[in-house]
């Protein structure tokens, strides 16, 4: 699933291209990504709608449209975003096409059909349970402080909840365990400060390195443009089972976590 810097990345691609075009269609090869009306609803409502911003809350991508609407689209695990030519033969997978005023498409590629868009009049109504952003400055370790007193879950389980810090998955999970020397089974509530200090510190510098990055592309994530991302090239432990710890040169090991792969160094991460 694309995660805070594969969102990011695919915002900042997106700007140029989309802000201050014009909506003058809109066509759904599977309805079903439609959350919150039809898809002629959604045609209705915001064809003839200019793109006024494109940003970014968590990992769900917000396009403010000229009616102050929002356009919201989450990526979820296989989705993809491209403005292309109109004259580009559509994929076999491209689930919804936005048609743009200057000969272009926005086009909504989901091989495994999970994702999701919606269209609101205030974007809260679907984004108000989610915690703090991250590499915001209000996000201090003190904010974090306050946010896993009380938490007796193990860090792996609370870091991939989005009430909690939003934007971060599987990959960025485990990476910034791993710099802040965490077992991923530690429970949130037993951290001292220092560790406290040191996991806010290695959150930010994972996710940072995976928007310098571009992101990871270790699934179907590819940018906007087709291309690659290079985070995957740069992770110390995500995917690296029985390969050397950086550190310390014992073997990474692979666990499930709530259902999902956890990778840590069993000598490193305590």
């Amino acid at each position: 699933m694309p995660e805070l810097p594969e969102v990011e990345t695919t915002v900042r691609a997106l700007r140029k291209p989309l802000i201050g075009s014009k909506i003058t269609g809109v066509r759904s090869y599977w309805p079903n990504h439609i959350a919150n009306s039809t898809a002629r609803d959604l045609e209705e409502r915001i064809t003839g709608q200019e793109i006024t911003a494109v940003s970014r809350r968590g990992k769900y991508l917000l396009f403010p449209l000229s009616n102050n609407d929002t356009l919201i689209i989450h990526l979820r695990m296989s989705g993809h975003l491209a403005v292309v030519s109109a004259n580009l033969p559509i994929h076999k997978h491209d689930r919804t096409v936005f048609e743009l005023a200057n000969g272009r498409e926005l086009r909504f590629r989901d091989q495994r059909k999970f994702g999701k868009l919606y269209v609101v009049r205030d974007p809260e109504t679907i984004l108000f349970k989610l915690g703090p952003e991250p590499l915001e400055a209000d996000f201090t370790p003190s904010v974090m402080k306050a946010r896993l007193q009380g938490r007796h879950r193990a860090l792996k389980s609370l870091l991939l909840d989005q009430t909690f810090i939003a934007g971060i998955g599987n990959i960025y999970a485990d990476e910034a365990l791993f710099y802040s020397q965490l077992h991923p089974q530690r429970l949130a509530n037993t951290l001292t400060d220092d560790q406290i200090q040191a996991l806010h510190l290695a959150i930010q510098k994972v996710l940072k390195l995976g928007i310098e990055r571009e992101g990871a592309s270790i699934d179907l994530y590819t940018k906007p443009d087709g291309s690659r991302g290079d985070m995957q090239n740069a992770v110390a432990v995500f995917r690296r089972t029985g390969k050397p710890c950086y550190h310390c040169g014992t073997p990474i090991q692979r666990t499930k976590l709530g259902g999902r792969s956890t990778h840590f160094c069993p000598q490193c991460q305590l």
